[in-house]
């Protein structure tokens, strides 16, 4: 959970201590923000956000025990959506903090992790850690457009 909602304490595995997390640091970004697009055709931070949620409906539809539901997955069409309003925004990040507390009490309550349920426990994590660290960077980038 430390990757959604910043390290529980002093401790931390993936953030710095104090670090928000990514759906804390959402809350902070309106949606003029989210729909900036750090420079011509790259992706905007709510293309991100969608390609998030979207991953991690996946991995909760095959939790919940769908065969294969990568099949036929429009990823593509998980960073279509650039531009969103305010109701939007608000929308998706709902939707986000939705699956995100799903996908948390798969993990915490799986006993077992074989070879597929580990590789995308940790591939989870590792994808997740990247879309951080991207928002992030189109972060800094908005704000030295701000002071420039």
């Amino acid at each position: 959970t430390e990757i959604f909602d910043g390290p529980p304490g002093r401790e931390a595995y993936l953030l710095n201590p104090g670090d928000p997390g990514l759906l804390r640091q959402l809350e902070t970004i309106d949606a003029s923000a989210a729909s900036t697009r750090p420079m011509p055709g790259k992706s905007t931070i709510a293309a991100h956000v969608d390609h998030i949620h979207f991953g991690l409906s996946i991995l909760n539809r095959w939790a919940a025990g769908e065969a294969n539901p990568w099949e036929g997955a429009d990823w593509n069409g998980s960073w279509q959506r650039t531009i969103v309003s305010e109701e939007q925004w608000q929308t998706l990040r709902d939707g986000l903090r939705d699956e995100t507390e799903k996908w948390r009490k798969v993990v915490a309550a799986r006993r077992t992790w074989d070879d597929m349920s580990a590789a995308v426990g940790l591939s989870t994590a590792a994808h997740t850690a990247y879309h951080v660290g991207a928002i992030r960077q189109i972060l800094v980038g908005l704000n030295s457009k701000d002071e420039g």
